[in-house]
Order: C-alpha cells, then structure tokens, then sequence
C-alpha cells in the first residue's frame, strides 16, 4: 500500500508546487538548471518556432504581394478595356452642342463601363471649373464617391492630359453591413466631344483576394503551429530515451561522490549508453579499491604523525629544559662547550616549532581545525606584525614600508592565524629580500580585505612559484637561512587562507622579486570577484610605489599610508 501510494503523492506535491502562479518563474528557473531534457526541448522548440515564424511571415508576404500584384494587374486591364470602349463610343458620337444628347451620352458611358468592366463603381468628373450651359458635370454609380478618391490621385489624374496614363491607388470602400474591405481605385481622362477632358475613376473591391488571403494565412499558422507541437513531442520523446540514463549516471555519480562506494549502474543493451554505463561501473569499482587503500595508508599516516608528535612532546620538554639550563651556564664553560650549548639551544628550539607545525599539519589532515572568529582590522593587524618584526628587518638592513589605502574596518577572522600568515610572508620577504625594501600593501572592497606582501630580492621563476606552498620545499637548498623556518609556513599559511574562504596567491619573477597576496571575504560569504590588491604587479614602478610610502611611526600609526625604515 505504501509503495503504491508513493507516486501518488510525488505527484500531488508536484501539483501543489505548480498551482501557486507566483512561484513559477523560480520553478521554471529551477527546472532548466536541472533538466537536460527541459533546456534542449525549450530550445528545440524556440529554434523551431523562429524558423516556422520567419517561413510563415516570408510565404505569407510573398503570397500576399503575388496575390496583390496580379489582382493589381488583372485591374488594370480591365480598366483599360472599358475605357478604351467608352473612349470610342464618345469619338463616334455627334452631339453638336445639344445638352440632352451630352447627356445620354454620358449615361450611356457609364453604361458600358459596367458592362465592359468588372465593377460598377464608376465616378466622372469635369476637369474644367468654369460654368457651362451645355457641359454635364459628370456622374457616379456603385456607391463611389469623390471624397473616398484622394487629392493626390486627382491631381496625377488631372496632370496626365489626353495621354490615357492610368493611375491607380489603394483605397477602403464601404460594405453593406457599414465595414469596410480593402479595394483598388483605377483613375485617367476620358475628352468628352465639345465639352472637354473628364477624370474617370473606377473602383474594384479586393474582398475576394483578402478572404482568399486570409484562408492562406490561417492554413500557414495552423500548419506551423502543428509543427511546432509535433517537433516538440518527437524532441522529448527522444531525449527522454537519452536522458533518462543519462540521469540515472548522475544520480549514481551523487551517490558516490557523496561516499557510497559501493552504488553502480543497472546496464542494459549493447548500445553506446550500455558501454558507458559498463565503463561507469568499471571505474567506481577502480575508485572504491583505490580509495579504500588511500583512505587506510592516509589513517596510518595520520596516525602515525599525531602519535609521534605527541610522544615526543615529553622527552622535547625534558630536553629543552636541560638545554636552557646549561644555555644559562654557558659563560662557565670553554668556548668550544659554550658554542655547543648555544647550537643546542637554537636547535632544540627549531625542533620544538617543527613539531608545532607538524601538529598543525595533522589537524588538517584530520580536519579537526576550528575558527576562532572575532572582528579585527587587518590594517591594524599588519601595523602590529611589522612593528614586532621591526628588529629582524633592521638586522638585515631591510626597509619595510606599510601601504593602506583600506582594510580598517573590523572583519571577522581568526586574529592568531591571520597574524600567524602575515609574520610567516614578512619573514620570508625579509629572508630573502636581499636588504631591499619591501612594500605591505592593505586594501579592500565590498567583497572582500587583502594584505599583499612584496619584496625586491631576487625573485623565483615559474616553475618554483608553481611549488612554494607544497610541503618541506625550498627554492635553493643552498640559500643560507638565518630566521630557521621548517618549510611548513607556507603550507600552514595556504590552509589558514583557505580555512576562511580566502585564497593566498603568489606572483614572482627572476630579478624582479616576490608578491604574496591573502585575500579574506567579508563575513561568511564567498569570495568573489578580484582581489582588491592584484597580484601581478606588471604596470608597477618600484620607485614609484617606494615614493607613496612615508616612514611608520610607533605605536600605532592611523594615517592611511605608512612604513618605517
């Protein structure tokens, strides 16, 4: 019962989903991120109605202008065979002047316009105003009036003289039920014996052709419309045998991603879905067995660091006591004793921050590391990194100079690890900066606060940079180190970076020298966009950048733009 009743309720809660009109857009928006299937019939049948709409409006038009043009013609032959008659019958006349005869003349003209022609909307009128005894002023029949014939066609009409130039133009003409259908009024001169030219206008409705028209055009849109249904359902019936696995790998793919191992594929057939899904399953299984191994090698060696480091923490407290003890002591012995006592001492103290570092490369493997979030300002931060590490930049002759044009405003960071990067790249500046100076830059943006170390010394080339946060690396083993680091800094730096969803990058170049750069977002959102500080500094001038730079003052300084030297 439950299992029967499953679908059914999937589908009420579709429909409840779809009956709120408001959320439509957002389920719309949703389904075509999600669907493969729904985006490509979408497009299908955009594509496919676009075509249809432009071969419709194009047939439609062509149609339409061929069916236009030929009744046009079909008009003006007739017109031309009627008043060509009509012409004639009034050169063969003789009215000598008689006013009654002019006017059964003129009547029976209009006669045999309607019988020579196809219309019986005909309209005579004399072009010459002057009063006359004898002239008629014309006639009309069929309902055509003067006022629907324009003054423009009367005056081309009236221009044309006795050279039987035709003219016509579109007009509306009236129907019996008070609308109006589409129609063509042909005009020219006709010279009635001993009175003068007349305008001669025949009227000829275009009803037919337009309802012809019309049936063309509905069969077009009913013809296209079925179209686009039809495209539409062959597009998803086809892509549903398509997606259908298609989603079935994705799902399954989820699932082992997510951890499930041991999901794989139902596989059917010996088509190229069938190989794919045959190929899919032979890789999870290769994935499961490496994993599983990586995972146990990966456990052992946690364990295995985690359970060193804490072992030795005893004997190393043991031993760096007795170190300081005959440290202190070292006065009393020979200077061969005394030297060993100091080299102890520096050594053991390495050691004790190598196993720090190791420990702290254990809780990230373990990922057993925690934030501790309070708001501060990383110009503040980086004002107090440098004036405590003001003595070793003086013991290498180094010039440190603090730029910042921002970053005052507390964000939310861990205060110690934050600091904890900022020392390890200043000591690395001043490591090997080569008594250069070195420029620490603070900035920020409504996204996110940076802090960009640079130095002058000698640089790395690509291939270094490319490496120089991986574990226990050093660019020139040879390079004689005077700060002692254990070649975790850097590491250690990249994972605190990361841990806040910031990034730190590097830029480096032989001769030209080094620039870090750690970016942290505002808050808990992402990081987005570019960094307020970039990291090539390509267009940069370093007496320029040294010539923006003033000499810090201790304590604290608050102007925006500092150093000391």
């Amino acid at each position: 019962m439950t299992t029967a009743g499953t679908p059914v309720a999937a589908s009420r809660a579709r429909w409840r989903v779809w009956r709120d009109w408001r959320a439509w857009p957002e389920n719309v928006g949703g389904l075509w991120r999600r669907s493969l299937r729904f985006r490509t019939v979408v497009i299908t049948l955009a594509l496919t109605v676009v075509t249809i709409v432009i071969a419709c409006v194009w047939m439609a038009l062509a149609i339409q202008n061929d069916l236009f043009e030929s009744r046009k013609e079909q008009v003006l032959v007739d017109s031309r065979r009627a008043v060509d008659t009509a012409q004639a019958t009034l050169d063969d006349a003789e009215v000598q002047g008689d006013v009654v005869q002019l006017q059964h003349l003129l009547s029976s003209v209009s006669t045999s316009l309607a019988q020579q022609s196809s219309t019986d909307m005909t309209a005579a009128i004399r072009i010459d105003r002057s009063p006359s005894l004898n002239a008629p002023s014309g006639f009309k029949s069929g309902g055509l009036e003067v006022d629907m014939i324009s003054p423009e066609l009367r005056k081309r009409v009236q221009s044309s003289g006795q050279n039987q130039t035709q003219w016509w133009q579109s007009i509306s003409l009236p129907t019996a039920d008070g609308g109006e259908a589409p129609g063509i009024v042909v005009g020219q001169q006709i010279f009635v014996p001993d009175v003068g030219p007349y305008e001669l206008y025949l009227a000829y409705d275009l009803d037919d052709a337009s309802q012809i028209l019309g049936f063309v055009q509905t069969t077009l849109w009913t013809v296209g419309f079925a179209l686009v249904v039809l495209i539409g359902g062959i597009a998803w019936f086809t892509l549903r045998s398509v997606t259908t696995p298609i989603g079935q790998a994705a799902e399954t793919s989820a699932k082992l991603a997510a951890g499930d191992l041991a999901v794989r594929l139902d596989v059917h057939g010996e088509d190229e879905l069938a190989t794919l899904g045959r190929s899919f399953n032979a890789m999870a299984d290769s994935i499961e067995s490496q994993i599983k191994e990586l995972a146990a090698l990966s456990l052992v060696q946690q364990r295995f660091v985690s359970d060193v480091s804490h072992e030795l923490r005893t004997p190393l407290t043991t031993i760096r006591l007795a170190a300081d003890m005959i440290n202190d002591r070292r006065d009393d012995f020979d200077p061969a004793t005394a030297r060993a006592a100091e080299l102890l001492h520096a050594q053991v103290q390495r050691f004790e921050v190598l196993l720090g570092d190791l420990l702290e490369i254990s809780r990230y493997d373990a990922g057993s590391v925690q934030l501790e979030l309070e708001p501060t300002s990383l110009a503040h931060l980086a004002e107090d990194v440098i004036a405590s590490m003001h003595q070793l930049a003086e013991q290498h002759g180094t010039d440190v100079r603090l730029v910042a044009p921002g970053g005052y405003s507390p964000v939310d960071m861990d205060p110690r690890r934050v600091r904890r990067v900022v020392r390890n790249l200043l000591g690395n500046a001043i490591e090997h900066g080569e008594g250069r100076p070195i420029v620490v830059t603070v900035d920020s943006n409504q996204q996110a606060v940076a802090i960009g170390v640079r130095d002058y010394g000698l640089g790395m080339s690509a291939s270094d940079a490319e490496r120089v946060f991986d574990r226990f690396w050093r660019a020139d083993p040879s390079r004689k180190r005077t700060i002692g680091g254990t070649g975790l800094g850097l590491s250690i730096a990249l994972g605190d970076a990361r841990l806040h969803g910031g990034s730190l990058v590097v830029w480096s170049e032989l001769g030209r020298g080094t620039n870090f750069v750690l970016t942290l977002p505002r808050g808990s959102q992402r990081l987005e966009g570019p960094s307020p500080i970039p990291t090539d500094p390509a267009d940069e001038s370093p007496l320029d950048d040294l010539g923006l730079t003033q000499p810090i003052e201790l304590p604290r300084a608050t102007a925006t733009t500092k150093g000391f030297s």
